[in-house]
Parts: C-alpha cells; structure tokens; sequence
C-alpha cells in the first residue's frame, strides 16, 4: 500500500470491517455474563407512587431490579457543557419523579436476556400525573434568556433604519433523534476494583473520567475500550445514564452485565437535536451590503438543564455588517436533555441565515450568489477577528460552474419539464475550525514498522487511516508498515471525535513526535534508510511520546488531558477566526400535480485547509450533504403534543434518506493552503457538509414554485395551494 499525507488511500481497518473481524463494544465477550433490560416511564409528568414488582421477580433468572425504590447509588458527574462528561444533569432513580416521557424509571438484570425483557414487561407502576409542558407553546415552559450567549456589535436599530430593504422573518427547525446504525450499548466487567466498561463511545477518556466519577472511584480504575463506533455523529460524546447503571449493578452482582438499548427506547435515552424557533432581522442598502443583522433563536431543553447550542455565534461572524445582535432563549419543557448533532449549531441556524439571504437577494432582485459576493470579508464583524484563511467566494465560484449556475434564470417557475417544476438554490456552508489537546506514542523498529496509539476514535469516518498516513509521511514509511491503536482509554490520552477536532489534533501530534525520532535517528524522512539508521543509534527500536496543545488553549489544558476535560478551542479566538467553508447548490424538481418532491441535483465544493486523503474526505461531505438533504425533507421526531410521548420511534416511520433519494450528488474540494490554522494546516470537515444543505433545497423550493417554506423539514403538504 502505498500512499502518504493527501492520497487517496481506502481505509486500513476496510477489510477487517467486511469480513465482521472488527469488534464493536456489543461485540466484546466476557465470562458468564448477565443481561440488564431498561424500563421507561408511560408518562410525560408526574410521581411514581407504587411499584408493583411480585410478577416481575418472580421470572425464573431475575438477579435484581433497580429503581427509585432500590437504587444504585450513583453521584450525577454534571453535564459536559457544565464542565461533567454526562449526557444529563441528574441520575436515574434519584427521586420517584417523572421528568419526561420514556425517561429510564427501572432497570431489570437477569441470567439472560429474554428473562430481562419479560420481567420489565411484568413491572407495575403507579403514577401520580401532572400535564406536561413538552413542547414549545405548552402552558407551563419556562423560557430562560441566557444575556451571557448573546453577542453585540454597533447599534442594531440605526442600522436597520439605514437599510432600503429590510426583513424581518421567522424560521423554526424540527427535532431528531440520533438513529445510528450501532445501537447504544454497555457491557461492565469488575476485577477486584477495577472495572472495564465496553461501550460505543466518542470519548473514551471523558467516559473514564465520567463513570469514575459517578461510582465514587478513582479514574485510574476505570479502563473503557471502544475501538470502532458504529456512527457516533455527537450522540455517542456524552456519558449515557444507564453506562454508570450498568456498571454498578454488576457490582453488587459480581458478575459481568450487558445492556443492549432498543431502538425504541434510544429515543429518550439519550440525547437528541433540539426543535428551534428563530427569529431573523436583516437590512441591506440598495447595493446589497448589508447594514444591520441580528439573530436569535428559543431553543428547547430539558425542565432541570439548561443546554443550548446558539448557533448565532456563527452566523453572526459569516458576513459583513454594520452592526451585529444575537441571543439565545432556553425553552425548559418537560422532555430529556438535548445533546450534540452533527454540527450541533450550525445545522439549524445556518437554515435560518442563509435562507434569510436569500430572500432578501429576491427583494433587492440580485443573484443570491453576487449578494453573498458583496457581503465577503476578511475579518469577523463582531470583534474585527481576521480569520486564517477565507476561501469562500472560491467554493461558489467552483461548484456554481460545475453545476452551470450561469444559466440560472431568477424569475420563480421559469424553469419547467413537463409535469416537473424546477428549482434552483444554494446555500454557504461553515463549520468553526476547532482542535483540542492531543498526546500520543509513536513507536518505529529496525524493521521499517510503526506502532501509534492515542485514545481518540474512528467512527468509520477514516482516522485510523488519515492517522496512519500522517506516520508514514512522518517517518518516511508506506502506509501499510504502520500500525494505528485508538480507542482505549489504556493508550496516551486523545481528543474527543465531535467538533471535527480529530484530524487536526491527531494529525498535529503525531508529526511532533515523528519529527522528534528523525531527529534522535539523525535523519529525515525522505533520506531515511530504516536500517542503517538504527545501526548507527545502537538500538532496535525507538519511541516517542508527545503532546500537543493549540494555540488559544488554557493555561492547564495539557493537564486536563489526563483528567477528561475536552479543551476544544478554535473558531472564533481573541487572536484569530478559523472556520472552513463551503457553497452548495441543489436542484429541486416538484410535480405539479403530486407536489412530490424530488432532489436530483446536489452539488458541493468545500475549503478545508490541507486534506488528509482525498477519498475519505469525500466521503465525509457526501455523508454531510446527504443527511442534509433528509434534514431538509423527512427527518422529524414527532412529539405528542399532549404527553411528550415520540410517536415515530423507530427507523420505519423515523424516515432518512436512502439511495433511491441520491442521483447526482457531488463534493469537490476547493485548494486552501492555512499555516496559521495549526501544524497541519488542517481544517475539520465531518460536520460541514450537512450545514447548508437544508436552505439550499428550501431556496430551491420557493424557486420552483414560489411558496417560501420557513420550516424543516419540508413536506408536500406545505406546497398545496389553497384559496
């Protein structure tokens, strides 16, 4: 294999994939173990005031069952957005209280797994019930205004009376649910007082340093293994409530318990993308420039958290304006805590921008893609931040002429076949370039080999592949002479796989440590004769431990590294902005008659620093743009307004895109050369691709047919016409 830094190189871990030779945390065996089966409530609110569990014990195999009554003794570790690592601000069973539909209220461990099953389905609950507030307009939400997340730049007001033209318009974003092809799962094993907990994770150091602490033991007894992850998308960041559980309960057991999460109930088990409502105020003068923008969004959230994602951190920072207002509301309702999404912020927030620029672009009658021209910078207009790197103008430039924008005729419902109504839109997309401190052991032999390990992950998105290329370029090797080792919180602790950090960090480390072997091997990568090398350094191998800390980082951060704190910095910094860029078109086609809706034009072209490997690159911006693409048309959590409860829990009515939805869909990738960004001069790309997606098919949308849907996901009924 051939092949280094940039090639096009299949992924190393492929054929073990194919062949099922790679061992996913359900996967790993352990001796003689039990099965734990979860219980949730059937109500949105209220007290659990009995529980009748005679039928339930008395299921042949039934070791134990947990719940407010008889609970595990657990310390909640905090939210990772508070500082914790969980998913959630408090524990199961620390109360008889019902905070939302489907929250885990029992948990049934038995000899096997069908004996769990039965016996939760033999459990008898007695509620007290109060009406719940689970969505937004539900009597009894309590909005908090969060001043602290608001931004402010230049006086709003003066600006907009400045403008000619000026909107002021409202856009709203559904809810998902995290449906992963992995399911959620835990396995727990004890050795005297060590525990090994199996489990589909994005983090395993923040794992360890979580389920530490919600046992009330020291970190270094936890060891958590998670060499491949079945799609994590942000769903799989965060310490899982029932993880802790599991873990205690094989405890008091002294036997080994899994834990296999239905898809049903992943659900409400963990964390989901929170449903938006937000508010757009833009003015431009008759050139297009803009004068004023201000952002803000309601965002839902749980009755005792506090989590939002405010995305207008970002949109605030993606054009040129006089002056700048964002805030953020927190919407508590009776439902579980929100988590991250693949580009948490970005995804609902850049739907509301860009599909703001482009009306206001139909109302001073420009090309959208010109009104985005005019409106280019150089620097942030929030504090004046020059960014990096800025090749934004370049991504439009490139995918406009490969999806042949010239011939774009601007007048809605010009553009017809047959029955067809055609459209065309598009959209910027951004995603903050972030990184975190990374440390990692990189090992080289006589015999040409290398050996580098890290505890960050591959979540089938290429990092074992994309790091074994950076060692190779590294140490003036092929690629297949290098061994990668991820996932295990024994190895020298890594970065989380969210925030589109992985590559630049990993990549940044291990170049440190490469270099730092050349230069005790007295030698370079491209002069190198393995051999000879170490004859003349007397030993038959040499290793290298290093660590990596970016710039804007905290003063502790390399300390943090070894106690679970992520570290993310980057985007926008007191001393730069870093984002990656891109610009997608899409063509909507729409019958006439059905309003049957079809996409069958994608098309993407994206600035992200150096690549890494051209080929799971592309893969990633496909991905991005193709769950863009069911963001905008079918994906929606349906929540019964009455009780909280999800009514489409499961991957039959939960819909996503398939490959009769994809024909043409195409990402290209625009040069961009950052020495200033880190080391690499790396940019992450996972979580790009899905950002402007949804507006440029609602762009497209309005085109065809001249009806401007302001909300995701867009359905048929919204395109009938009435009166």
């Amino acid at each position: 294999m051939t092949g280094r830094i940039g090639a096009a190189v299949s992924r190393i871990e492929g054929r073990k994939k194919v062949m099922g030779e790679a061992r996913y945390a359900a996967d790993f065996a352990v001796p003689n173990p039990l099965y734990a089966h979860l219980v949730t409530s059937t109500i949105g609110r209220g007290t659990i005031t009995a529980i009748d569990d005679a039928d339930a014990r008395a299921v042949p195999g039934v070791r134990d069952i947990y719940s407010h009554a008889n609970p595990l003794g657990l310390t909640p570790d905090g939210m990772m957005s508070t500082g914790g690592h969980a998913q959630q601000g408090w524990e199961p069973f620390d109360a008889p209280d019902v905070r939302f539909y489907g929250e885990t209220i029992a948990m049934v461990v038995a000899d096997d797994i069908l004996a769990a099953r039965e016996a939760a389905g033999r459990l008898r609950f007695t509620y007290s019930e109060e009406t719940p507030a689970p969505v937004f307009g539900a009597e009894g939400v309590e909005p908090e205004e969060l001043p602290d997340d608001a931004l402010s730049s230049g006086d709003i007001e003066t600006a907009m009376q400045a403008a000619a033209q000026t909107l002021d318009l409202d856009y709203d974003t559904a809810a998902n649910t995290h449906n992963a092809m992995e399911l959620f799962a835990t396995t727990a094993q004890w050795s005297g007082e060590d525990l090994t907990v199996y489990v589909p994770s994005q983090w395993v150091e923040g794992f360890r340093a979580g389920i530490a602490n919600e046992l009330g033991i020291a970190p270094e007894r936890v060891h958590v293994v998670s060499p491949y992850v079945g799609g994590g998308f942000g769903g799989k960041g965060s310490v899982f409530t029932f993880t802790p559980m599991v873990a205690a309960a094989a405890k008091r057991l002294n036997r080994p318990v899994k834990l296999y999460v239905t898809r049903e109930q992943g659900f409400t088990t963990a964390s989901f993308r929170a449903e938006t409502q937000q508010s757009v105020r833009l003015g431009a003068g008759a050139d297009g420039r803009f004068t004023g923008f201000e952002h803000t969004g309601r965002e839902l959230s749980s009755r005792p958290d506090t989590y939002v994602v405010n995305g207008a951190e970002a949109t605030a920072r993606m054009y040129h304006a006089d002056a700048v207002r964002t805030g953020v509301t927190c919407v508590h309702a009776d439902r579980q805590t929100p988590g991250f999404m693949r580009a948490p912020a970005e995804t609902p927030y850049f739907f509301a921008l860009e599909s703001a620029v482009d009306e206001l672009a139909r109302r001073l009658e420009m090309d959208p893609v010109e009104l985005r021209r005019t409106n280019d910078i150089d620097a942030e207009p929030v504090n004046g931040v020059p960014y990096t790197s800025r090749s934004l103008m370049e991504c439009y430039d490139m995918a406009g002429e490969a999806f042949g924008w010239s011939d774009y005729d601007p007048a809605v419902g010009s553009m017809r076949d047959g029955d067809w109504l055609v459209g065309w839109g598009c959209a910027t997309a951004a995603y903050p370039t972030q990184m975190a401190p990374c440390s990692v052991r990189v090992h080289l032999d006589r015999r040409g080999r290398a050996r580098v390990m890290v505890a960050s992950h591959d979540l089938g998105t290429g990092a074992y592949t994309v790091i074994a290329q950076a060692a190779a370029e590294g140490l003036g090797l092929e690629v297949d002479r290098v061994e990668v080792e991820l996932g295990d919180s024994r190895l020298p602790p890594g970065t989380i796989a969210g925030g589109s950090v992985s590559t630049a960090s990993n990549v940044s480390v291990v170049q440190i440590a490469c270099e730092r072997i050349m230069q005790r091997l007295g030698t370079t990568p491209g002069e190198i004769d393995v051999e000879a090398a170490f004859n003349a350094f007397g030993q038959a191998a040499i290793e290298e431990y290093a660590e990596w800390t970016p710039r804007g980082s905290e003063k502790n951060a390399r300390r943090g590294l070894y106690s679970g704190q992520v570290g993310i910095v980057g985007g926008a910094e007191e001393e730069y902005t870093a984002f990656a860029f891109g610009a997608e078109y899409a063509e909507v086609r729409i019958n006439r008659w059905t309003r049957e809706i079809r996409v069958p034009r994608l098309y993407g072209a994206f600035a992200a620093g150096r690549i890494m490997n051209e080929k799971t690159a592309t893969s990633q911006y496909l991905g991005g743009m193709v769950w863009g693409l069911g963001h905008a048309l079918q994906e929606k959590t349906e929540i019964d307004p009455r009780t909280g409860a999800v009514m489409n829990d499961n991957i039959s009515e939960y819909i996503v895109p398939v490959n009769a939805d994809i024909v043409d869909i195409r990402a290209m990738m625009v040069p961009e050369e950052d020495t200033l960004v880190n080391p690499a001069g790396v940019k992450g790309i996972g979580e790009i691709g899905i950002v402007g997606t949804a507006a440029a098919i609602a762009n497209a949308v309005y085109h065809a047919t001249g009806i401007r849907v302001r909300h995701v996901p867009i359905r048929v009924e919204d395109l009938i016409e009435t009166g």
